[in-house]
Formats: structure tokens, sequence, C-alpha cells
């Protein structure tokens, strides 16, 4: 799962590509894994041909790195481009996609392209999935539920449980993506969608190479769905969507597995680090599973934004709502972390009294 392109910077802000830290987007500060280089410069001879439409080796090397047939797999331009292409295959005008919100902000753009309609539901307190409430939301019309785990912007996962009790809930013509686009992330105990999918007939997952594999600029991502949930996504694919060079990172990729670990490791060490110091410093983030924590700032987001990116730092805001931070270096770690710190003495009371203000309207909206 990649961003959608963020909006143009304020007038003297920063924009994101001469920001000294960029911690809008999610990417990994890594350079890619050891040998992905060497393959994807190889691939540049091919630069006068079609790649292959059919990906045949990038799906080989899923197939055995998933233990799960070839014609389970739907490979294209990112977890964003396959997302599309399931919603696409599976509603149309007149039919509903229902997901949470606060999530990945592509849903509502990929139920507008397929002329479906949006059914958005609230997180829950502690910025978690309302399951109940998505279950209950579920109707004849429903033909997609959208569930991304750990959740893009908030960092908060569904247990096991939960997920089995949900998909168990939903009808088994109402096809449920699992959106995983930042499972390597996750602690153990995280919910395999791979291994759900297994029994599960209606669920299809999404992957991606664009975060922990750190191949972001080069679009590749897929799905895991029966064969034929995947072949009518990958009916409506654009053809060659996928490059050469794309498909070879990927494949090379695969091969690194104890370097990927590694840097895994030492982006959640530091992830838990930030935590601890927003912790330290009064803010009340949300346990995050994924690279990148989430502030709720309503209506101060703006502001706050603002104050990052003045300072060299770009994170992704959500306006009313709250900002999200990617966990990068710890040089860019710490510029951000020293925002949060001013910004919270500078806040003081002033801040402290709005959480409050916050907290009982909310509670007398819900009993008045």
């Amino acid at each position: 799962m990649t961003d959608t392109p963020a909006a143009p910077p304020a007038p003297g802000a920063v924009p994101p590509a001469l920001a000294e830290h960029r911690l809008h987007a999610n990417e990994n500060p890594y350079p890619p894994l050891p040998g992905v280089l060497e393959r994807a410069t190889a691939a540049l001879r091919t630069l006068n041909q079609y790649p292959d439409p059919t990906a045949a080796r990038l799906t080989a090397a899923l197939a055995a790195h998933l233990r799960v047939p070839p014609a389970h797999l739907v490979i294209g331009p990112g977890s964003v481009g396959v997302l599309f292409q399931l919603v696409r295959s599976a509603a149309g005008p007149g039919d509903e996609v229902l997901y949470a919100w606060r999530s990945f902000e592509a849903y509502p753009e990929a139920t507008a392209l397929a002329g479906a309609t949006p059914v958005a539901v609230p997180l829950a307190a502690g910025e978690v999935h309302d399951l109940a409430a998505m279950a209950a939301a579920v109707t004849p019309r429903t033909r997609v539920v959208l569930l991304c785990n750990p959740n893009n912007p908030t960092g908060t996962a569904v247990p096991p449980a939960d997920l089995v009790t949900f998909l168990d809930a939903v009808p088994a013509d109402t096809l449920v993506v699992l959106d995983e686009a930042y499972r390597e992330f996750a602690p153990d105990g995280t919910p395999d969608g791979v291994d759900l999918h297994r029994t599960r007939p209606n669920l299809a997952v999404l992957r991606t190479f664009s975060k922990a594999y750190g191949l972001a600029g080069l679009r590749v991502g897929y799905a895991v769905a029966h064969e034929a949930v995947a072949a009518a996504a990958r009916a409506v694919a654009l053809p060659f969507g996928v490059s050469r060079i794309a498909q070879d990172a990927a494949v090379e990729s695969l091969a690194a597995g104890p370097h990927l670990r590694r840097r895994v490791d030492a982006l959640v060490a530091e992830r838990a680090r930030v935590q601890a110091r927003l912790r330290a410093q009064g803010w009340p983030p949300a346990d995050s599973h994924a690279n990148f924590v989430w502030l709720r700032l309503d209506d101060r987001t703006t502001a706050f934004a603002a104050a990052c990116t003045a300072a060299g730092v770009t994170v992704k805001a959500f306006p009313g709502e709250g900002v999200r931070l990617t966990i990068g270096t710890p040089e860019a770690n710490d510029t951000a972390l020293a925002v949060t710190a001013a910004w919270r003495a500078s806040a003081g009371q002033d801040y402290r009294q709005g959480e409050l203000t916050e907290r009982q309207t909310r509670t007398e909206t819900a009993h008045p």
C-alpha cells in the first residue's frame, strides 16, 4: 500500500523533495537490500523491450516464498494498484464498499472510480477498527470490505481472534480485502492474511515491496486470493503495469531475507524509541505496529505540520484529525522529536485543556 500524492505545500512551506527529512510517505530510510541495485541496474539493458506482462519469474518466486499456487497471485504497480483492480473487479454502480475511517486515503478513491457507494465506519476508541460496527454495516449491497491491518495512518492492529470472528460474520459472497502493506513491522501474533486466505475463498490479501523492502520508487505489489478472485483482478489490469526493473528487483529482494529482518528489527527498535520519547514528552500515541506513529491533534493538526515543515521535516497531515510521522533515520526522528517537544512545551496548559474539552465534547455527543 502506497500514499496518494500529497497536496501542494502551503505558501512558504518546504516542498517534500527539498526538505531535509522526509517523514510523510512511510518510505524506508535505508537503500535497497544487498544485490537488488545490481539486479535492477542489469535490467536497464532491456529498456528497449516490454516487460513480461505475466511477471512469471516474480510470480514463481512469490508462490514458493508464500507457499501458494501461482494462480492465487496478482502482481501490480504497488499494492494500491492491485487494490484498485480488486475493487473494480468486484464492485460497481449500486454496490457498496465498506471500510473503516480514518484509514488509507486510497479506499474512497478506489470506490469512486469503480462507481460504487462508500460506507465509512468510524474507528473505535484507541484508534482501532470497530469490527462489530463494521459487521453490522454490511448489507446485501456490500460487495467489498476493505480492512487495513496494521491500519494506515493510526498504526493499530486487529487481534487474530477478533479478525476471525469478523471474517466469519461477513457473507461468503462479499469480498474482504485485507491490506497488509505494513505487516513486516508488526509483532509476532499479528494475523497472517495469507494463512487465513487458504480456507476463505472470499478473502484477498494485499502486500507490497514498497515499505519493508524499500522499493517504493519501483511500484510493485501483489495480492493473494483464490483463483476466481485473482483472475477477475488480473482481467482489469493495465497491460505492462510492472516494469522489468521492478520485477527483477522484487525477485532479488525476496532472496535477501536475513538482511530484510535486520533492517525491520532496526526500524521497530527505532519506533519503540520514538514512542517512548513521545510519551515522556506527554503525548499519548497509540501503540504502532507499522513504520510510523500517529498523533491525534484535531484542529491543531495544520499548525503542527507547519512547525515540522519549518524545521525541515515533512509529515503527513490529515487536517482536523492528526499527523502521521514515518520512522526514519535516528537523525530525522530526533529532528521531529525536537519539534514535538517544543510544541508540547509551548502548548502547555492550553493543549491539555484542549484535550479535556475534546473528550468532553465527544462524551456529550455520544450521550446527550
